[in-house]
């Protein structure tokens, strides 16, 4: 086992062990116990009691930071010459069709979402291999196949994020930044777990969210009290 540095000793002593902490309080401490010399990513954990290999028991959505994501990111839209425009003035930062559809054929993936209308997704079809794995594949469900180009881009520069649940029934997001202040950081974490919440499937028997825990980049994870959040 790796031995710790001195800062991560410094940010562990931070940690009282056992205890779970409120969105709030851990929305605090994530900022203290952080240590790297960027700006750290803060993502949340969330342990789901669901068997994700059942289609009734999916968790799939998506969801609008409040406080955005702290992150610039990185949208190609895949779109018809009349939509070019539309797509370019919301913000896209790759706009076109085929050139880019050649580009990922050869490996080209350098972007974070994928947007674009129904009449294409045909021709992403073949494009499965390569865009399924690194999660870029557009879906309906997550708001990235449709017709209104302008609001999907928006609402991704925004904050938007999509989330699912993994094959052991954890679903990871990302949530800001350790530069936003806490009240920033609580607030996406509770526009997320709130709208878990809400995402529960009739399925799913039983306390339906085991754990939730809160960590930076490369720094240690912090528990939160599941009960709490919920009664809130």
């Amino acid at each position: 086992m790796a031995k710790l540095t001195k800062k991560q000793k410094e940010a562990q002593s931070k940690i009282e062990k056992g205890k779970v902490y409120t969105v709030a309080e851990a929305s605090a401490l994530i900022k203290e116990v952080s240590n790297e010399s960027f700006d750290a990513s803060v993502d949340l954990a969330v342990r789901l009691n669901v068997d994700p290999r059942k289609a009734n028991q999916m968790v799939r959505g998506v969801v609008t930071l409040p406080h955005g994501t702290g992150k610039d990111v990185k949208v190609l839209a895949l779109v018809t010459p009349d939509k070019e425009e539309e797509a370019k003035n919301a913000g896209a930062d790759y706009v076109g069709l085929d050139e880019y559809l050649d580009k990922i054929k050869g490996g080209w993936t350098d972007v974070d979402v994928i947007i674009t209308m129904p009449s294409v997704m045909g021709k992403l079809g073949p494009l499965g291999r390569v865009l399924g794995p690194r999660g870029l594949m557009p879906n309906p469900k997550t708001g990235t196949v449709t017709m209104d180009i302008a609001k999907a881009v928006s609402d991704v520069k925004a904050g938007k994020i999509d989330f699912k649940v993994d094959k052991t029934g954890i679903v990871h997001a990302g949530i800001g930044k350790v530069s936003f202040n806490s009240d920033k950081i609580a607030g996406n974490a509770r526009e997320l777990l709130t709208t878990l919440v809400k995402l529960k499937p009739q399925a799913a028997k039983g306390v339906y969210i085991k754990s939730i825990h809160m960590s930076s980049t490369m720094g240690p994870g912090l528990a939160i009290d599941t009960k709490r959040f919920t009664e809130q």
